[in-house]
């Protein structure tokens, strides 16, 4: 009886508040062998299918009538030319304005290698030429799916209420450790979730995060890894509602240990557990309207440009330096040139006074989300990394410092030049003050 007043209370303050809500779910699993992304080690296409994989969308409509979409996807990433076609197309057919559709991905490394200008098939090789076909005809149907994902929210859209709270999962390790221990370990435990509910009190949709990366498998299996788990056991302990992944500030921290089948089942029920704890305790209920702004400041990567550079690395020992150096030079000679700044999106969502969703690009390290947090409100504000562009890491001033894969060593198996400047911190945090200054201001 208590828990029935308590939902009725909430349900008159969210129909005050003019909330409705729609989801939606499209298998985006392969009909065909694919090459999958996030290890360079793998030698061959993909075996079999573990567990299919999803492009998921959450629409949710503000009392204004302003409609804001998050688009949840079980990919190692997603290229800021595929964001921006899809954004484009929900802006002319669904009138959906870019700063209110954001795209992250899980970063699972059991899924397909998606191609397009820059990507990571197109750095791997004569060993993905016999893919070339495969990659294409997966990317082209792939985009379409993603746009299926979002209309089909907004068709489904009903009345609805929104709480939100944060609960903690302790399995995310700092992962540059492993081989420093004189490093620092900060993480990331929060674990945000957003309940949707119908007018029934049935949960609907199931929005909730992690700062983890999902690499926990290294096979040649498709599926989500812990966080598709995750997902998989939240809507089997909810019947009727989908569950959907946000990737947190995640770069630098490794599910460990790590490895075994078991793994997958485990780290993902504890995920689920987390969010189940958070769904049965009390809830937050949230405010609108939803207030959205996005800002592209531009990140610059490390000088110098010139042929020698490229040359020098032609005669590395470690063939992948070598094979930037082959990229580079190829990119010199072309119309294009040797890209030396890439637009960074910074996208904002303030729900009312309840809750401050940050999307922030690339693979973001933890530094971000703690320092964003402690400035911006420790219990109202969850960081989205790997949002709208994953093109490379995203090192703190901290991370820069100290070098390595994250800090800038990763860029060798990228098609850029190399590292970002050592002013990237301050640029995204420049840019991050812009659009909250915009979406807190009523």
């Amino acid at each position: 009886m208590k828990a029935k007043l308590l939902f009725l209370l909430l349900f008159t303050c969210s129909l005050r508040a003019g909330w409705e809500a729609g989801v939606a779910a499209v298998d985006i699993t392969p009909s065909e062998p694919i090459w999958l992304a996030g290890y360079a080690a793998r030698t061959k296409p993909m075996e079999s299918v573990r567990q299919p994989i999803h492009a998921k969308a959450l629409a949710i409509k503000d009392g204004t009538g302003a409609t804001n979409v998050i688009v949840t996807l079980d990919l190692v990433g997603i290229r800021r030319e595929m964001a921006e076609s899809i954004a484009a197309r929900a802006a002319s057919e669904l009138k959906i304005p870019r700063e209110r559709i954001l795209f992250n991905v899980s970063h699972t490394h059991s899924a397909p290698v998606v191609g397009g200008p820059g990507s990571y098939s197109e750095i791997m090789g004569p060993q993905l030429a016999a893919q070339k076909e495969i990659i294409s005809r997966y990317t082209e149907k792939l985009s379409g799916l993603i746009f299926d994902a979002v209309a089909k929210s907004l068709a489904a859209i009903e009345p609805a209420t929104l709480e939100f709270n944060q609960g903690l999962a302790g399995f995310a390790v700092n992962r540059r450790r492993v081989s420093h221990r004189e490093y620092p370990g900060p993480v990331d435990h929060d674990v945000p979730v957003l309940a949707v509910r119908n007018t029934a009190g049935d949960f609907i949709a199931i929005l909730f995060g992690y700062a983890c990366h999902n690499t926990i498998m290294s096979d040649y299996t498709v599926h989500g890894d812990y966080a598709g788990y995750a997902q998989h056991y939240l809507e089997e302990r909810f019947p009727g509602a989908k569950a959907l992944f946000v990737m947190g500030a995640g770069a630098d921290s490794n599910p460990l240990p790590r490895r075994k089948p078991e793994h997958l089942e485990r780290y993902g029920a504890t995920l689920a557990d987390a969010v189940e704890e958070v769904l049965r305790a009390k809830m937050k209920p949230v405010a609108g309207p939803v207030r959205a702004a996005m800002d592209f400041p531009e990140l610059a990567f490390e000088g110098p440009f010139g042929r020698a550079r490229w040359e020098k690395e032609l005669t590395s020992k470690a063939g992948y330096t070598a094979a930037h150096g082959r990229r580079m030079l190829a990119a010199l000679a072309s119309k294009e040139g040797i890209p030396k700044t890439r637009p960074y999106a910074v996208q904002a969502w303030q729900f009312g006074d309840s809750l401050t969703l940050i999307g922030l690009a690339g693979e973001l390290t933890v530094d971000y989300a703690l320092k964003f947090k402690q400035q911006y409100g420790a219990d109202t504000t969850w960081i989205a990394g790997y949002s709208n562009d994953v093109f490379g890491y995203i090192p703190s001033l901290r991370v820069w410092k100290e070098g390595g894969y994250e800090g800038g060593d990763a860029f060798l198996f990228s098609a850029f030049p190399g590292r970002l400047t050592s002013d990237t911190e301050d640029r995204i945090t420049a840019a991050v003050a812009r659009v909250l200054a915009k979406v807190r201001t009523p």
